[in-house]
């Protein structure tokens, strides 16, 4: 039986929310985080919340976010091991836009389904293409496995847990959406008992 692994981004496989450290290039910090802990939390609807929070940060440079992106971003060992170990059958499921968050993505070395943008010649953001269903990336993946595990812990994340045949909510770097929580099959807060219950599944 074969099992594709599938990890929201954010605060799952990174120690960090990214959109925050994107933010203190343009010094939003502040604002970016109440909307990213007001998304994960299901006060905002994801779309909304994204479009807000692309809107704010369209004077981010990508070199610039790049930079603090490659100098800032931290993973749990445990997990970045699992997955050196499962490569083929790993995935990023992120809402992030995919060139925003491209040096994380390429140091993780998987696939990825992500949020598509649309920039200018000069790097500037000009707007969101495509906001990533979660939900999709699962469907997408269905024909290529018989099992799928998804593991978040973000409101965002529902639509990937309704579609799994296992739910892990992972609360490793912060406590994970209530109602995530209610539609999982595990709830855990380490990294090393994460790994050591995706290598039992």
């Amino acid at each position: 039986m074969t099992t594709a692994y599938c990890f929201d981004l954010d605060g799952t496989l990174t120690r960090q929310e990214l959109l925050p450290l994107i933010a203190s290039s343009v010094g939003l910090e502040d604002e970016i985080s109440v909307l990213t802990q007001a998304t994960i939390d299901g006060l905002l609807p994801f779309d909304k919340s994204f479009k807000l929070r692309v809107r704010l940060l369209r004077d981010a440079r990508l070199d610039w976010i790049h930079e603090v992106l490659e100098e800032q971003v931290e993973f749990d060992p445990n997990i970045l091991d699992f997955i050196e170990r499962h490569r083929a059958q790993s995935f990023v499921v992120t809402g992030s836009l995919d060139l925003w968050v491209r040096p994380v993505l390429d140091k993780l070395g998987i696939q990825s389904f992500t949020s598509r943008a649309r920039f200018d010649t000069q790097g500037n953001l000009e707007g969101v293409e495509h906001i990533l269903h979660k939900g999709d990336a699962i469907s997408a993946l269905r024909g290529q496995f018989d099992r799928i595990v998804a593991v978040g812990e973000g409101m965002n994340d529902v639509p990937m847990f309704e579609a799994a045949d296992w739910r892990i909510a992972y609360g490793g770097v912060h406590k994970p959406n209530k109602t995530l929580v209610k539609l999982s099959d595990f709830l855990l807060h380490d990294g090393k008992a994460l790994c050591r219950l995706l290598n039992t599944l």
